[in-house]
């Protein structure tokens, strides 16, 4: 059985990255960028959808990212998708997030 995971994006950072360090002093930057798509729909009419899309890099490439990342700029993103599961802390609910785990990174424009 063949199994895939793989992720490719291109978008707009909607603020600077968030970077912080692991104990061991492995970096780890989160972004998120809006992936928008125009379209026209039956009555011709010009539309625009945006996903916001939250990735997560490690180690190097997380320092990369949080030293030349800034707000408004559009990246190209290769990665794999991970889904979390928590307990919401005021309802007691169980909700998911998931992000993107980004693998790779390039800076366009």
């Amino acid at each position: 059985m063949a199994v895939l995971n793989k992720w490719m994006g291109i978008g707009n950072l909607g603020r600077d990255p968030e970077v912080r360090y692991m104990p061991d002093g492995k970096a780890v930057a989160n972004i998120s960028i809006a992936c928008t798509e125009k379209y026209k729909d039956k009555s011709g009419e010009q539309k625009e959808t945006t996903e916001w899309v939250n990735v997560v890099f490690f180690g190097k490439l997380a320092e990369i990212v949080g030293e030349y990342l800034t707000k408004g700029m559009t990246v190209f993103v290769e990665g794999k998708m991970k889904t979390d599961k928590y307990i919401d802390k005021t309802s007691g609910v169980e909700k998911f997030s998931t992000k993107i785990v980004g693998e790779s990174m390039q800076m366009l424009g």
